[in-house]
């Protein structure tokens, strides 16, 4: 019993005491590989920090400064002035020669040879007539006749008209208060007869008598550079209930 209660001789505290000590390390290492292999297979684990840490490259390295600006060459141009310098002379001359210069050419006029110069008016004659002032041509413009009808505006073909047929108004339109203008394209001839009628635009009930009465008018002929023309226009027929 005493040698139960002494430590060193005791053979069952020192049994004990290795097995707990087995026992501690093992539990260590289980733990140390599990801590390191939970990041390992679950890397979400990780705070999110860690990992950006972790895989965010490092900055690039900063560009090279650029190289200093090429030093401003600077051209120093002399300017040299040539002065004429004028010297006086060393010895005086005995002979001064006198320089004769020879007189202009006389100027001539062109177009006055073999006139008489006494006549002024000779003279004026044989110069407009040497330049051919008097005798020049005048220029002739030619007109192109156009190869269609000519297109003229229905105002101007309005004063052509010499003979005018007042239209009928349709007992139906009247009765349906129907009021308003006929617009027609035309065609006249060079001798002034309405050749082609096409309506363009205005109230059904009053296109017939439109025109029935156009048909029956009659033009001047219309003169282009000399020759009378087709023309081509339009007609305005007005119905107006009270009128």
């Amino acid at each position: 019993m005493f040698e139960d209660s002494l430590v060193e001789s005791s053979g069952k505290i020192q049994s004990k005491s290795k097995y707990w000590m087995i026992a501690t390390f093992a539990f260590n290492v289980v733990i140390l590989a599990v801590m390191i292999l939970i990041p390992l297979l679950y890397p979400e684990a990780l705070p999110k920090t860690a990992m950006t840490a972790m895989l965010t490259a490092p900055p690039p390295p900063p560009p090279p400064p650029p190289p200093p600006p090429p030093a401003a060459v600077v051209k120093v141009i002399k300017v040299v002035a040539a002065l004429d310098a004028m010297t006086a002379p060393t010895k005086i001359p005995k002979e001064i020669k006198a320089v004769k210069e020879d007189p202009p050419p006389p100027q001539q006029v062109a177009g006055v040879a073999g006139m008489g110069m006494g006549s002024a008016g000779g003279a004026a004659g044989g110069v407009m007539g040497s330049l051919g002032i008097g005798n020049a041509p005048v220029p002739q413009v030619k007109v192109e006749k156009p190869k269609g009808p000519a297109r003229i505006s229905g105002g101007v073909m309005a004063g052509q008209i010499l003979v005018k047929t007042t239209p009928t108004y349709p007992p139906i339109a009247r009765a349906a208060h129907v009021s308003g203008a006929v617009v027609i394209h035309a065609i006249i001839s060079k001798t002034g007869t309405i050749e082609n009628l096409n309506v363009i635009s205005g109230p059904e009930m009053l296109r017939a008598a439109a025109v029935d009465a156009v048909r029956t008018w009659r033009y001047k002929p219309y003169v282009l550079s000399g020759d009378p023309t087709e023309v081509d226009t339009t007609i305005t027929v007005n119905f107006n209930i009270g009128g």
